[in-house]
């Protein structure tokens, strides 16, 4: 009964999981990425196709992109340089920013 209850627990925990994690403040993020602009755009919006237009992402992904750059799972010098002090919560806080811009039409 106690391994059922555990597991049971253990099974709403992770479903629950992504509602947790796509946290951050969209009006900080904003303030956060004067740094970005040079290459994304005021709003995520590349003007250059040699940087990716990051405008629209899902919060989630533009997180965890980050912390791979922050980490060096992804390599790139010039994002590893640029996410190198950000804290978890500024992660979040740009994810958030971002994925509320509206991006690029998408036809599904």
């Amino acid at each position: 009964m106690r391994n059922a209850r555990l597991l049971i627990a253990a099974s709403l925990l992770a479903f629950a999981a992504p509602a947790f994690a796509a946290s951050g403040d969209a009006s900080a993020g904003q303030k956060k990425s004067v740094p970005c602009k040079a290459c994304h755009g005021d709003t995520g919006i590349s003007v250059s196709p040699e940087f990716p237009i990051i405008a629209g992402q899902s919060q989630d992904y533009l997180a965890a992109v980050l912390r791979h750059y922050k980490s060096g799972k992804r390599k790139n010098p010039i994002m590893q340089a640029q996410v190198a002090n950000l804290s978890p919560n500024d992660i979040q806080d740009l994810a958030a920013f971002f994925s509320k811009q509206k991006g690029l039409n998408h036809k599904y």
